[in-house]
This record gives C-alpha cells, structure tokens and sequence, in this order.
C-alpha cells in the first residue's frame, strides 16, 4: 500500500510502499476512506529535531476514518465488526489513568512516558491504505456519515467542540462569540456555534474566500483582521465585546485581538499552534476574563460531535485528493489555498 511518511525532521514527506499490517492480539485494522491533511502537520514537518520525542520514520495522519477491515484476537466482544464505518480517536494515552478511563485521552496523566501522541503523531496514522489501531475504544462508529468525508470530524470539529462547551454557559441570548481564523477549525467552530448557542457570531479572517465560507457556514458577520478589528468587534457586541473568543491562528496579532475584543467575564480559547504569547496582566485582558488552551476532545465529545454530524448540524466543507498528491496538499495549504479541509483518498477507499 501507499502511504505518506515523515522521514527527517524539517525535511518534505515522502510517498513509499508498506505492507498491509496484520492486527495483533486486541489491536484493529481500518481500511482508511479518508485522511484529514491539518495545518498541526506542518508544524511537525517544520519543528527542528527533538522539539517532540516521536521516533522517525512514521506515516502521517492523525484525523481519519474509514471502515475496520480485520478484528484482532480478544476484540471479539467490542461490539464492532467488519465493515462498520468509523472514527479514530486521535490522541492515544495510556487508556488505563484517571484521565484515559473517562475517556480524555488528550489528557493522559502519563503522556510524558509515550514517545508519541496517536497515530499519524509519532505512531502509524492514516495517511496509507490501511491504519493499524492499537485498541477498539479509539474507534467511534458513524453510522449513516460518508466516510470519505467524515474524518475531519477527528480533529478539526472535535477541538473546536471541546473548547466551546466548557464555554456554553457564557454564550446566553445577546452574546457574542468570535472565531479568528476561518480555516478547517474555524468554520467547523462557527457551525457548532451555530447549533449549539443563541450568540451572534463573528468570524475574522485575512482571506476574502475564508470568510465568505465561514458566513456561509452560519456566520453572522465576517471582518477582516488588524487595528480595527476590536473595535469592530465591540461595536456589533453593543459595547460589551465577545463572551467566547476562539482563536484558531495563534499568533501574536491575533491573540493581541482576541484579549481587545473579550469581554469582562469572558473566555479566550488559543486552539491555533503559530507560536504567539498573549501577556496576561493588570489591564492587559478584561477583568475575570479567562485564558485557556485547549488540546483535541474527549472520545465522549467525538461520539458528540458524530451525532451532530449525523443530525444534520454540522457538515463540513471538504476538498478531496488522491494519496499520491500528499506532497502538493501540503504546499496548497502552507499557501493558504485550501478552503475548509483537504481530504487524501487513498486508492483502496471503495
């Protein structure tokens, strides 16, 4: 099979052939419909080597779904069989702390000891034909979803998901919540905003087609970024500024607009990776404005995120590609030339 592989620290991915692996003992084979190509990629591409501990070489893709191919021997009673359409679960832990047991892996107690972060982050992803997953309960069953399409579910709706419901209670009838950055995350966090609270919407974006995505995902205002954006911001706030800020970038202008644009009593959310600081200080954020940066979700909150899915709230906006173009993907999207999220369809997904 074909799979997309990092080989070097700060070097491009290759293509290469692999085997089809053969599930172990309670391990499970997916045959992958689709792979998720996330900017959080290129960060690892482009990180010097031992920035992260995760040994090379490894297949990438880290956000995936498909349909399981094989059951490993002691899976017999998973409630899983072959052929049902699924969902990896992308951060993989211990599975037995605290944390793994109620199913926060993303916040495994002993991920320090795991020279990886889950398949496609230090360990075999789903770039490839074929993704070798080391237990039943990292699979969450789609039902009725497009496989195909379905897999930036993983990542780029469940993050997003997971920082705005710790938020739900700030976003009551007349808030206001702003989603900085209108990319994969961005406009799945405008739609799930949509479904799950009364509050307006601002989406804030430098690209002229990301925000007309983003309002056509729901929306109700898009604005450009820079000087004026808080005070754009507070303007069609009433005064108040924005409840939930989500900053989908990271940097430090946008972080600089997120703490400008917060209200008092609000919540700033930096899920984007491009390495800001945002000083927290007397006058610097709104009084009893809270900071937070959230990591993925829970696998209670992709079963979530499948059920909206599934119910018709959240359908996110998808390019497709075959595998073998991995390497021009990934230049389209250090461009900014893709709109939503970019899919790799490998070419045994039929």
């Amino acid at each position: 099979m074909k799979a997309v592989r990092m080989v070097g620290w700060q070097s491009p991915p290759e293509i290469v052939e692999l085997p089809v692996p053969e599930p172990g003992p309670g391990q499970v084979l997916v045959k992958i419909a689709g792979a998720g190509v996330c900017h959080s990629d290129l960060h690892v591409l482009d990180w010097p080597e031992g920035t992260l501990p995760y040994r090379l070489p490894f297949t990438l893709g880290h956000e995936n779904s498909g349909w399981i191919a094989a059951l490993g021997p002691g899976t017999e009673d998973a409630r899983l069989r072959e052929g049902d359409a699924v969902l990896v679960y992308g951060p993989w832990g211990c599975g037995v702390c605290p944390s793994c047991a109620r199913g926060a892996e993303n916040y495994c107690r002993r991920a320090a000891e795991i020279p990886a972060a889950g398949g496609g982050l230090g360990l075999d992803g789903g770039m490839a034909g074929y993704m070798l997953v080391p237990s039943p309960r990292l699979l969450v069953p789609i039902g009725g979803l497009e496989p195909r399409t379905a897999a930036p579910l993983s990542d780029a709706a469940l993050t997003p998901y997971h920082a705005i419901k710790r938020s739900l209670h700030r976003l009551v009838p007349d808030s206001t919540a702003v989603v900085i950055g209108a990319g994969g995350l961005g406009h799945a966090a405008v739609q799930l905003l949509k479904a799950l609270s009364p509050a307006q919407v601002i989406a804030v974006d430098i690209a002229p087609d990301k925000l007309k995505l983003a309002e056509q995902a729901g929306a109700d205002h898009g604005i450009p970024p820079g000087e004026e954006a808080a005070r754009r911001i507070r303007e069609l706030s009433g005064g108040l500024g924005a409840a939930l800020v989500l900053d989908c970038v990271g940097a430090d202008a946008t972080m600089a607009t997120a703490a400008a644009a917060a209200a008092v009593e609000s919540d700033i959310a930096v899920i984007g990776l491009a390495g800001g600081t945002l000083g927290v200080r007397f006058g610097a954020v709104p009084f009893e404005a809270s900071v937070h940066i959230p990591y993925w979700g829970s696998r209670t909150e992709l079963a979530e995120v499948a059920a909206l899915a599934e119910a018709g709230l959240l359908d996110l906006h998808v390019e497709t590609y075959p595998l073998g173009q991995a390497p021009e993907v990934y230049d389209r999207l250090r461009q900014g030339h893709i709109n939503g999220r970019a899919v790799l369809i490998p070419e045994t997904a039929t």
